[in-house]
């Protein structure tokens, strides 16, 4: 019987996402289950285990079938040994055999890499990146994490911290950034770096602003309020975004002029402004872009939205 079902999965703080793909990347099922992170997170890894082996009896599909399973995970992954260390959203506090338990538990071979690695490989296998070999991705969530496809190979650096954008700084000497150096593009470009950059704008500014009497009035202010109101010509929120897409097209332009990927994707939680953002990013990053990559680079939002964590797990069980 021809192995021609990819697993992928999502693991993520408060859900794991599933999908079973065809080897050609696409999705024919999928699920999700809550993150149960009692207990120190042991529940996880069992609860993985038993979904996957319920739903292959539920869709009555051949365990022969299978090619294998892929799995995106937050923190740092040992590729060598299939850990986990440094999970903390997981309540992961110490290092986690993964690979061996889910192997152990389902009998198909597991490979891990970090989440964001594997949101890049889903966009430039199945998303914006039109299965080119060069692609650049960063997600705007909560934090900013990245993953680099050079050569249609994910870059992991000497120490697995390859593609970690979130922390090219952008600010030198700026704020403080969770990692403890300073200036990091995720504490102006995350969800929480948009809120931050608007409270303190907010305090230099002097004229009328909606987004200035929230914060005053000690409203709650989240990113997307921010780019709602610039959209709605609010001055101090337009400031507010033109400052988050000149940090964005800063540190874009330098992975842009390092890699020359045919595109660099912009995705996650913030990306949602659109091309509201997009088109403000690119406007920076023109500025700061080489003249070989302005020509040859493009700028673009994600495609895959939610399905990008799960299709990307699943092109890591194609090796």
């Amino acid at each position: 019987m021809a192995k021609d079902k990819l697993i992928g999965v999502d693991l993520g703080g408060t859900t794991i996402k599933f999908a079973i793909l065809t080897d050609a990347g696409e999705i024919q099922q999928k699920w999700s289950i809550k993150t149960n992170t009692f207990d120190e997170g042991s529940h996880i890894v069992p609860d993985i285990i038993e979904s996957i082996n319920h739903h292959l009896d539920l869709y009555q599909l051949d365990p022969e079938r299978i090619i294998g399973i892929g799995m995106g995970t937050p923190g740092t992954v040992n590729r060598d040994t299939g850990t986990v260390t440094g999970a903390f959203n997981l309540n992961w506090k110490t290092e986690q055999p993964v690979k061996a338990n889910i192997e152990t538990g389902t009998g198909f071979k597991l490979t891990l890499d970090n989440d964001a690695n594997a949101a890049a490989l889903g966009e430039a296998w199945k998303g914006a990146g039109n299965n080119d070999d060069e692609v650049s991705f960063i997600t705007l969530g909560t934090g900013v994490g990245g993953g680099l496809v050079s050569n249609g190979q994910l870059i992991h650096g000497t120490a697995g911290a390859g593609g970690e954008v979130g922390h090219v700084v952008v600010e030198p000497n700026g704020y403080l950034c969770t990692c403890g150096n300073h200036g990091c593009l995720e504490q102006y470009a995350s969800a929480t770096g948009v809120v931050r950059l608007a409270q303190d704008s907010a305090e230099e500014y002097v004229g009328s602003s909606k987004l200035k009497q929230m914060i005053s009035d000690g409203d709650e202010v989240t990113s997307k309020i921010v780019f709602d109101l610039a959209k709605d010509g609010d001055f101090l929120a337009n400031e507010v975004v033109n400052k988050v897409a000149y940090y964005l097209g800063y540190a874009t332009a330098a992975i842009s002029n390092i890699l020359n990927p045919s595109a660099i994707i912009i995705g996650g939680g913030v990306a949602a402004a659109g091309e509201f953002l997009r088109a403000r990013i690119e406007k920076e990053w023109t500025k700061f872009a080489f003249p070989t990559v302005r020509a040859s680079t493009r700028v673009k939002l994600a495609e895959l939205g939610n399905d990008a964590g799960v299709i990307g797990a699943a092109s890591l069980a194609r090796v």
